[in-house]
């Protein structure tokens, strides 16, 4: 199920919101944009889209219970293996430490397991940074 999750995601992040808009965005972010100039340019519906994949595993509402994963509503801000009081983060997870911020959420979309060696996260991860700002747009949206 999450090699299947983790397919869903990838294909979400290659089809992307491609052509002109893509090209026009990655345009205003300057040339090689680091994580503060993609959000400036991040655009929220995408990331809504790209969070379909990962809504097999996690909710994003207020109150939702939690699933494989945690409840990710207010994520951004929160402590690292922390969002959702109810959940069993791996030790992992947990020795990371600190808060997510959205570079924090970047490296972590990038490659879970590089990010927190040992988590449980079977997601490979997310190779296109404008996608990844994309869901941390969503995610900043969801509070």
């Amino acid at each position: 199920m999450r090699r299947a999750a983790a397919a869903a995601l990838l294909l979400l992040a290659g089809c992307g919101d491609g052509g002109a808009d893509r090209a026009e965005r990655l345009r205003a972010a300057g040339p090689n944009p680091g994580v503060t100039a993609l959000l400036r340019i991040a655009d929220a519906r995408q990331g809504e889209r790209l969070f379909h994949a990962c809504a097999a595993c996690h909710a994003i509402r207020k109150g939702a219970p939690d699933r494989n994963g945690p409840n990710l509503f207010g994520v951004v801000g929160a402590p690292v293996a922390g969002v959702s009081p109810r959940f069993g983060y791996t030790a992992a997870l947990q020795r990371v430490g600190g808060t997510w911020t959205p570079e924090r959420l970047d490296a972590w979309l990038k490659r879970p397991q590089a990010f927190a060696p040992g988590t449980s996260m079977g997601y490979p991860g997310l190779p296109d940074p404008l996608a990844r700002a994309d869901l941390i747009a969503y995610l900043r949206a969801q509070h």
